[in-house]
C-alpha cells in the first residue's frame, strides 16, 4: 500500500471475519533499508541468522 488512507480505505471494504463485531488492526511494515545506516553489518548478519533459523523450522 503506498498510505495509510489507501490501507484504511481497503480495510473498510473486508469482511468482517468475525461472527460479532471485531477489530482490524493496521500496521506499518518496515524493510531493512528503511533504518539507513542505523542498520549496521552486525545487524543485518544477525537478521539474515533470525531468517535462517526460521526458515529451518517451516
Amino acid at each position: 500500500m503506498k498510505s495509510k488512507e489507501e490501507a484504511i480505505e481497503w480495510v473498510k471494504r473486508c469482511p468482517n471475519p468475525m461472527l460479532g463485531e471485531s477489530e482490524i488492526e493496521i500496521r506499518q511494515v518496515f524493510e531493512a533499508d528503511d533504518f539507513g545506516a542505523e542498520f549496521t553489518p552486525e545487524l543485518r548478519a544477525q537478521e539474515e541468522r533470525l531468517r535462517a533459523e526460521t526458515a529451518k523450522r517451516k
